[in-house]
C-alpha cells in the first residue's frame, strides 16, 4: 500500500493526522493515518493512484499542521551501509513503480530529508554528503533530468533512520521551496526577541516572493498590538515601515532611535488607529484565541487594515478542532459582513510553539 508523508513539528503528530483525515475525505480518498508521537511525521495509507491524486489535489497552502507532504514512491527498510545508491536505484526502478507512478519520472530535482527530531539532526550531516552521489545515480538510472528543472516533480528522499528511508514526490506548484519544509532564517542580533523570527518566517510563507516588493515595503504604515519590547515592530522597521507599537510596556530603545516608531502605551484591545491608512496589522499577544480572532476580524470589517498577521494560541487537547472553530468562525463573520472577497491562510510555523499564525488580506 502506497501513500503520503507529512512532515510536521513533533509533538502535533495527532493534530496532523486529523486534518489530513479530515482533508483527504473531502477529496474523496478513505485512506488512514499511521502516527506515533514525537516521530516529526505522519503517514496516511491509500492506494498509489490516490497518492498521486493527493499529490497534486491536496493544498499544502491550506493545510495548518503540515510543513510538506510527499506521494510515497518506495520505502526501503533494510538500506545497506554499503552502496546505498545501488539499493534506492532498484527501488525506484522495481516494476510496480514504474507502473504506478510513470508520469513522475524524470524528476527534476531531488532533496534528502530528515523528520524534524533529534535522531533526524544527527543524520542531517550525512544528508548534505549523500545528496550528490545520490543524485548522480538517480541521473544514471533516468529517474532524474540531466539539468535542473523546475518543471519536472521533485524526488524526495525522507531518511527515517540510516536504514531506513522513504522515498517519494511533490510537484513543484504544490511544494514547499524549503528543505524540509523549513526556512532557515539568522537571528538578528539587535533584535529585541526570539519572537521577531516568527514574523520573518510569516512574511515569507504567506505572501509570494514576487509580491512582496508592492505588499511588503518601505514607507508603509503598520500596527503592532503587545508590541513590547519590540521582536514583531522590529521586522517592520527593517522593511522601511512606520509602525505604531502598542503596549503599555517599554520598548526596546533601539527601535525607538530608528525613528519609524510611535509608542502607544495603550491597552491593545482598545485601540485604533486615527486614520484608514495603515497597510499591515500585526498581533503576538498572549490572549485566548477567539478574543484575538474577534479583535483582527473587527479591524478588517472596519477598513482599519488591508491585511493581518497575527497568533492564536493552542488549547492542550483538540488543538485542529479547536483551531479549525475559530478560522471558520473568522470566515463566516467576513463573509457575512465583508467587502468582498478575502484571503485567509493559516500555518503552524517553524518558529511557532504552541501557536498558529494566521494572516488574513482583503482581495
Amino acid at each position: 500500500m502506497s501513500g503520503i508523508i507529512a512532515y510536521c513539528r513533533p509533538g502535533f503528530e495527532s493534530d496532523c493526522a486529523a486534518e489530513l483525515q479530515e482533508k483527504t475525505g473531502l477529496l474523496g480518498s478513505y485512506g488512514y493515518c499511521q502516527t506515533q508521537a514525537q516521530q516529526g511525521y505522519v503517514i496516511y495509507r491509500c492506494a498509489a493512484e490516490e497518492a498521486e491524486h493527493l499529490a497534486k489535489k491536496l493544498v499544502l497552502n491550506e493545510l495548518i499542521f503540515t510543513r510538506q507532504f510527499i506521494a510515497i514512491l518506495a520505502e526501503v527498510k533494510d538500506l545497506p551501509s554499503q552502496d546505498r545508491v545501488s539499493a534506492l536505484q532498484l527501488a525506484l526502478l522495481d516494476e510496480t513503480v514504474q507502473e504506478n507512478f510513470a508520469g513522475v519520472k524524470p524528476a527534476g530535482s531531488l532533496r534528502v530529508e530528515t523528520p524534524d527530531t533529534n535522531v533526524g539532526k544527527e543524520l542531517s550531516k550525512f544528508c548534505r554528503k549523500f545528496t550528490v552521489p545520490l543524485r548522480q545515480g538517480l541521473r544514471r538510472a533516468g529517474w532524474m533530468t540531466a539539468k535542473e528543472s523546475d518543471r519536472r516533480p521533485t524526488l524526495h528522499a525522507f531518511f527515517i533512520s540510516n536504514s531506513e528511508v522513504v522515498l517519494g514526490f511533490s510537484y513543484s506548484f504544490n511544494q514547499s521551496p524549503w528543505l524540509m519544509g523549513i526556512p532557515r532564517l539568522r537571528m538578528p542580533g539587535d533584535a529585541p526577541s526570539r519572537s521577531t523570527l516568527k514574523l520573518d518566517e510569516a512574511f515569507q510563507v504567506f505572501v509570494p516572493a514576487h509580491e512582496r516588493e508592492e505588499r511588503v515595503s518601505s514607507g508603509m504604515n503598520a500596527v503592532d498590538l503587545g508590541a513590547a519590547p519590540g521582536g514583531w515592530t522590529y521586522q517592520l522597521v527593517r522593511r522601511g515601515m512606520m509602525v505604531q507599537a502598542v503596549d503599555n510596556g517599554p520598548m526596546a530603545a533601539t527601535l525607538m532611535d530608528t525613528g519609524q516608531v510611535k509608542h502607544i502605551q495603550e491597552d491593545g484591545f482598545k485601540f485604533r488607529p486615527k486614520k484608514k491608512n495603515v497597510t499591515w496589522l500585526v498581533c503576538d499577544m498572549v490572549e485566548k484565541p477567539a478574543r484575538v480572532g474577534e479583535l483582527m476580524t473587527d479591524w478588517l470589517l472596519e477598513g482599519d487594515c488591508k491585511e493581518a498577521i497575527f497568533n492564536l494560541k493552542l488549547p492542550m487537547k483538540r488543538r485542529y478542532a479547536a483551531v479549525a472553530e475559530y478560522l471558520q468562525h473568522i470566515k463566516e463573520t467576513l463573509q457575512e459582513h465583508g467587502r468582498g472577497k478575502f484571503e485567509l491562510q493559516a500555518k503552524q510555523l517553524y518558529h511557532d510553539r504552541e501557536e498558529i499564525t494566521v494572516h488574513i488580506r482583503w482581495l
